[in-house]
């Protein structure tokens, strides 16, 4: 699975502002951050407060701050939010010579497709600020 560059930004916000601990941070500060243009991370913010991950602040020194639940959103949760997510294994075609091969790749390529969204599933917004802060539990 290649994820589209908003995903990845949905993914860095999200982090980002939950990791700040409920502290708002302004777009130009997480533009800066991850070097990404304003308007593409203005496109992003908008979906995630309209999805209840984040809350805008408006008025002077506004931003945006974590308002999701960490125990509970999953990595695949803001995927979601971003792309279309299904699973998809090798395209089987009919074929005198490789029939047979082309059926066994898909069953397999679909099983780690299975594999990687369960995985995706498990892992929370909290798991992953462990993770970023060195621990793995």
């Amino acid at each position: 699975m290649k994820l589209q560059q908003s995903t990845l930004l949905g993914l860095y916000a999200v982090l980002e502002l939950a990791k700040a601990g409920g502290e708002q941070r302004s777009a130009a500060e997480i533009a800066d951050k991850f070097d990404v243009s304003i308007n593409h991370l203005a496109k992003v913010l908008r979906i995630l407060v309209k999805a209840g991950q984040l809350q805008a602040v408006r008025g002077a020194g506004g931003g945006y701050r974590y308002s999701g639940n960490a125990k509970r959103t999953t990595l695949m949760d803001i995927i979601e939010l971003f792309e279309p997510v299904s699973i998809e294994g090798f395209e089987h075609r009919d074929s005198p010579y490789h029939s047979d091969v082309e059926a066994g790749l898909a069953v397999a390529l679909t099983e780690i497709s299975e594999m990687m969204q369960a995985t995706l599933r498990s892992i929370t917004i909290r798991t992953m600020l462990k993770i970023m802060q060195g621990g793995r539990s």
